[in-house]
């Protein structure tokens, strides 16, 4: 089983070079599941225990399952589909010397940039395209080694090895070909348009390199874009293999979490509490029975965790230590949901289903990053718990977990899934 999920992750991720793709990947385990897509801009017609789907600016997608009208609450999993990379700028192209050409980029959230250095690189996305009647989006993915971004030798830099820093407008900009190469020709050429007809793009570099098992007892696993396909590909994976008679099942991959989740497909957008809105008044759900169905459920923010590092160990909190293959990591902070009561409730769900747990804290020396949690409470005010898995190397191009997590997480969140629970001020009842 743990090699077979492995894989599939691998595929997965091989397939999502950007959140495009990502929601692209989502969408197609999602038909091949037999659920329904629905446009945000057209009427839904909903029927009881189908499936069904929308996207929002092709980069976020929302998945639901309503067991029946009187359903009692919503269950949510909520992880994000974009990473830090490069995104390219308008008119990329900068003449090196008459002999080369770089393109011109800019940082897409908080990645490690000298990560990036001497790595084969393409660049995927979507064109904005004219056509008669007015403008199409096409995804278009290069899937070639196209770039790099060259270092410095050391003999032109001797401080190298002393921590120099990088300047995103000069030393991080990748070569792309020779003289006159020119990226959007070569996307209109692949896609069988004209050149003149490509109005606008959202275009990142992204790292070729395919996910690989390694260890001692091949207990560990390397790949791009872990944070956060990994908790992405657990949620739809859980999703579909779940079967709640009495919650409305929702799984909604964002958008943006890196920069801020504050775009209108971002976390902190009214797009999860506008599919709420439509499924309540398809079930005849008025505000209260609305709000009952979400004080009654609870949300996953489910984004990785940092695991103790070999040889920083010092950077991990003195008394909470998380390892990779340790089980699924519960995230407390104030930049998190997390509360007592979700954490417990969380960890009452997986011990019931035999998936260990750990709890993590920032070192107080070194507070930690935020997630999706707190930004979509703020829309949507259901019971949230951050969750994870435990990594090396978060925002590189190439970041380590544990091969054994990977099933530790979909089978949490497929109990989750699969229970439904009852608040009742101090106490929680589980069934």
């Amino acid at each position: 089983m743990t090699d077979q999920l492995t894989g599939r992750l691998f595929d997965f991720i091989e397939s999502s070079p950007t959140s495009l793709h990502t929601v692209n990947a989502v969408r197609a385990m999602l038909l091949n599941a037999g659920f329904t897509e629905l446009s945000e801009s057209g009427a839904w017609e909903l029927s009881e225990g189908h499936g069904y789907f929308t996207t929002r600016s092709q980069s976020s997608i929302i998945a639901f399952r309503v067991p029946k009208k009187d359903f009692y609450a919503f269950s949510v999993a909520a992880p994000h589909g974009d990473s830090p990379c490069f995104k390219v700028k308008g008119s990329p192209e900068m003449d090196c010397g008459g002999h080369y050409t770089k393109l011109n980029t800019e940082v897409y959230g908080g990645t490690i940039l000298n990560l990036w250095l001497d790595r084969p690189l393409s660049v995927a996305g979507r064109l904005g395209i004219r056509t008669e009647d007015g403008v199409r989006m096409q995804l278009v993915n290069l899937a070639k080694d196209l770039l790099t971004i060259p270092s410095l030798a050391i003999h032109m830099n001797r401080e190298a090895n002393n921590g120099a820093k990088l300047d995103p407008q000069r030393d991080t900009l990748p070569l792309f070909g020779s003289k006159g190469a020119d990226l959007l020709s070569m996307l209109s050429e692949l896609i069988g348009v004209k050149k003149e007809d490509i109005l606008s793009h959202d275009l990142y570099l992204y790292s070729r390199t395919r996910g690989t098992v390694f260890g001692a007892q091949n207990e560990f696993i390397s790949a791009p874009r872990l944070d956060d396909l990994e908790c992405s590909f657990s949620a739809v994976t859980a999703f579909l293999q779940s079967d709640n008679p009495e919650n409305c099942m929702i799984c909604a991959v964002f958008d943006n979490e890196e920069t801020g989740s504050m775009t209108r497909q971002g976390a902190g957008s009214t797009m999860l509490s506008d599919v709420i809105d439509r499924i309540c008044r398809w079930a005849g759900k008025d505000s209260e029975a609305r709000s009952l169905a979400i004080q009654n459920g609870m949300l996953l923010s489910a984004d990785n965790a940092h695991s103790v590092h070999p040889n920083y160990p010092d950077k991990a909190d003195p008394t909470s230590k998380c390892w990779m293959n340790g089980g699924i990591v519960v995230k407390h902070s104030t930049r998190y949901a997390t509360d007592a009561s979700t954490a417990a409730l969380f960890k009452r769900i997986c011990e019931k289903a035999n998936v260990p747990t750990q709890d993590y804290y920032n070192n107080s020396s070194t507070p930690g990053g935020g997630t999706l949690g707190l930004i979509s409470g703020s829309q949507v005010a259901i019971p949230t718990v951050d969750i994870g898995l435990a990594q090396l190397a978060m925002h590189s191009p190439y970041e380590t977990a544990g091969r054994e997590d990977l099933k530790h997480m979909v089978d949490g969140m497929t109990a989750f899934y699969n229970s439904v629970f009852s608040w009742d001020g101090n106490s929680c009842t589980l069934r």
